[in-house]
């Protein structure tokens, strides 16, 4: 299989203002932005949930959660299926310092995935060259003239001129 050639993200990372309608769902609501990112991304919705509650649950109990694993598991994702240039050293540092710019960076990215054209080129197809099936045509049926009566036939007279 052939690889196909790494991309850039459509958008930088703090590139917020290139789609203002992005950067105020991601301002005034970035749990909600995030949880439709991973829905739309083909994920649970509730997946992001788990950098909220997760990170303050273990807390509790002395684990310390340094980097947000939902974030960082759907960023690697994208960048793996979009064929997007990075690493997952700059996925963790992004997740951890630049969470909610990730999120909108994301958003913008399936926004732009969603109008752009996908070319899909199909290699070795098989083709099958079949004739359809031959049919018989019924024979036609000739009809008399004047209906014939059931019962006893009579042998018509000969008239000779």
């Amino acid at each position: 299989m052939a690889e196909k050639p790494l991309t850039d993200w459509d958008s930088g990372l703090l590139d917020c203002f290139e789609d203002v309608n992005t950067c105020c769902y991601g301002f005034w609501c970035c749990p909600c932005l995030a949880c439709t990112v991973s829905g739309r991304f083909g994920e649970n919705n509730c997946l992001p949930l788990c950098d909220i509650c997760g990170s303050g649950v273990l807390a509790v109990f002395g684990i310390p959660v340094c980097v947000p694993p939902a974030v960082l598991s759907v960023r690697a994702a994208m960048r793996n299926r979009y064929g997007i240039k990075g690493s997952l050293c700059k996925d963790i540092a992004i997740s951890c310092f630049c969470e909610w710019c990730s999120w909108c960076q994301m958003h913008r990215e399936l926004k732009h995935r969603k109008k752009a054209p996908t070319v899909i080129n199909l290699h070795n197809n098989t083709v099958i060259n079949m004739q359809p099936i031959p049919t018989v045509q019924p024979g036609v049926m000739m009809m008399p003239a004047q209906p014939v009566a059931t019962g006893f036939m009579t042998q018509p007279a000969v008239v000779i001129h």
